[in-house]
């Protein structure tokens, strides 16, 4: 893992972001966070507008405050997942299993919308646990964690 991969998963404490154990591929929970600039991820406009517009961001503000911290968690954390697998020389198919962590379940089918965009074809097996907190702020809504199989080639 170099530290030129800006996008990767990156731990906030000492632990691995990532590890291989033979064909499999572990990451650890992932949360919208970018540990180098320790900034979280609160809104649209923490994530590139492109990923914003496609989420359906509508530029109203009761609209987007409502939706979009759950919205744009949800597509950094894919996305930062999708980089770390691409890192480990896989793609987001080679992920077969997602543990997702929610602070409030009612964002589930907001986050659901946006794995879509991350998973079009076969989506990995699931387990959905709600939490009553997460590390490091209460305004982290959204932890997963992902398992990949990438066989050594």
């Amino acid at each position: 893992m170099s530290s030129a991969n800006t996008g990767i998963a990156q731990p906030l404490a000492r632990y691995a972001a990532w590890r291989r154990a033979g064909d499999f591929i572990f990451l650890s929970g992932v949360i919208a966070v970018d540990p180098a600039a320790k900034r979280i991820v609160r809104g649209y406009d923490d994530i590139p507008a492109e990923a914003a517009t496609l989420l359906g961001r509508t530029g109203e503000f009761s609209s987007d405050i409502k939706e979009g911290p759950i919205l744009a968690q949800s597509w950094a954390v894919l996305d930062s997942i999708r980089q770390t697998v691409e890192s480990a020389g896989g793609q987001m198919s080679d992920v077969f299993k997602l543990v997702q962590y929610f602070r409030n379940l009612d964002h589930f089918p907001h986050y659901s919308r946006v794995r879509k965009l991350f998973f079009p074809g076969e989506p990995p097996a699931s387990t959905v646990v709600e939490v009553s907190a997460m590390l490091p702020t209460p305004e982290i809504l959204i932890e997963v964690e992902a398992t990949a199989y990438l066989p050594l080639r």
